[in-house]
């Protein structure tokens, strides 16, 4: 048989690895709302779930291989580490379900996943950290706190964006995200916008352009989710003037 002399270089390039345990959770979290907001776009009037079963089916099925993933890490039994596994299995068996109800049913389901699955990660990646494991990432130096704050909102799935006469609008559920931090946020390519996929915030409104970590903003989160929001440094306080004033003689 003659083989081809391009055939021989045709070899498919291996898929990337999965991130770290905690970035899969984030990017994980940020697949249910994607779910979500398919189903809560779609017709009211439908009745079926058709397409969106399998996503259900698949957030599931992804959802176990997290927890198998963060098991496999060997961490040290912890009462938090205990909580947070059992509420990801919650998570899975939650969407298995949904995989077989109607949309109204099935949406009910997960409309918690995002939130369970990043308070999951928080404390996985908190106990990782008070043990200093040997698997919790040096803190992302790019992410002061308000960089922080926005980012775990946005994986709460918490963030959209709207357009008015030329102008963009952010909207928050939760802390405050001003249009400049995302901008920003997306500038150094953590975060994307994906058009008119968030359901309107009105009836008889148009979609919402939701915003979701990156890959990258995943794992950067990721190093610093679950502990306070860095601040910066501004250098030591002023020493009181009571300090440095010569104290009165006495007469």
């Amino acid at each position: 048989m003659t083989i081809p002399p391009n055939a021989l270089f045709d070899v498919p390039a291996p898929p990337p690895p999965p991130p770290p345990p905690v970035a899969r959770l984030l990017t994980l979290a940020g697949e249910y709302t994607r779910h979500n907001d398919s189903l809560d776009i779609l017709d009211s009037s439908a009745t079926e779930l058709g397409d969106f079963a399998q996503s259900a089916e698949r957030l599931a099925s992804e959802t176990t291989a997290a927890i198998t993933a963060v098991a496999g890490m060997g961490l040290f039994d912890h009462a938090d580490l205990t909580a947070a596994l059992v509420r990801l299995k919650q998570v899975a068996y939650l969407a298995d379900a949904a995989s077989r109800h109607k949309v109204v049913a099935s949406r009910v389901l997960t409309a918690f996943a995002p939130e369970a699955v990043v308070g999951s990660a928080a404390r996985i990646a908190a106990h990782m950290r008070r043990r200093r494991s040997g698997h919790a990432p040096e803190p992302d130096d790019r992410l002061d706190a308000v960089r922080q704050t926005a980012l775990h909102e946005i994986a709460l799935g918490h963030v959209v964006t709207t357009s008015s006469q030329g102008r963009d609008y952010v909207h928050s559920a939760g802390a405050r995200v001003r249009i400049g931090t995302l901008r920003s946020l997306e500038g150094s390519g953590l975060a994307d916008r994906v058009p008119e996929s968030a359901p309107p915030a009105y009836v008889g409104g148009g979609c919402q352009d939701r915003v979701r970590l990156s890959t990258a903003g995943a794992i950067a989160l990721a190093t610093v989710i679950g502990s306070p929001p860095a601040t910066r440094d501004h250098g030591p306080a002023p020493a009181h003037a009571s300090a440095t004033k010569t104290a009165p003689r006495s007469r």
